[in-house]
């Protein structure tokens, strides 16, 4: 395949891989894999939870594609869309566990409208606690702020996380 060929496939694959997340995150992590994910919409208290998992998960078929693209002979295809796959975990890593989650300190403000928007599309779906409710499942692409919060009013207050320092109140009454 001629370089230019591998270098689109490999952006797809960058572009698929929001909307398998998407999928994955809608449907599996907030259905019948709430087991693992249910961790990461309760404060943490270590460095790992057990929604750290998913991350072993999606892994795998990068590690496969770039194995038997370079080792077994599956063609350059195989490299392409494996580097694809790691390229959009390593997007993923930066933007939610660095950026939004700050499980490694920094101090970069989310200062462009994008960024600002998906930042804050990540937060309010980390409002709700609950399976059920939450809105924004995309990471890269998000609706607006705006839309999301009239989302969460019309759900009503169902799973949605006390303010902080309302704990308590909420604990009282």
């Amino acid at each position: 395949m001629s370089p230019i060929i591998l270098l689109l496939l490999f952006i797809a694959t960058v572009a698929v891989m929001e909307g398998f997340a998407y999928v994955m995150h809608r449907w599996v992590m907030h259905g019948p894999g709430w087991f693992l994910h249910a961790s990461h919409h309760r404060p943490r208290t270590g460095f790992f939870e057990a929604n750290d998992l998913y991350f072993v998960i999606f892994a795998m078929p990068s590690i496969l594609l770039l194995l038997g693209g370079v080792q077994w002979g599956w063609g350059d295809w195989a490299i392409a869309v494996g580097a694809g796959v790691a390229a959009y975990g390593a997007i993923y890593l930066g933007f939610h566990d660095i950026i939004v989650h700050q499980r490694v300190a920094h101090r970069y403000v989310a200062r462009s409208r994008y960024m600002k928007r998906i930042v804050q599309a990540h937060r309010l779906h980390h409002a709700v606690e609950t399976k059920e409710g939450t809105v924004s499942f995309g990471f890269l692409v998000a609706p607006h702020p705006t839309d999301l919060k009239r989302m969460l009013a019309e759900r009503g207050r169902t799973g949605i996380r006390a303010a902080k320092g309302r704990e308590d109140a909420r604990a009282e009454g």
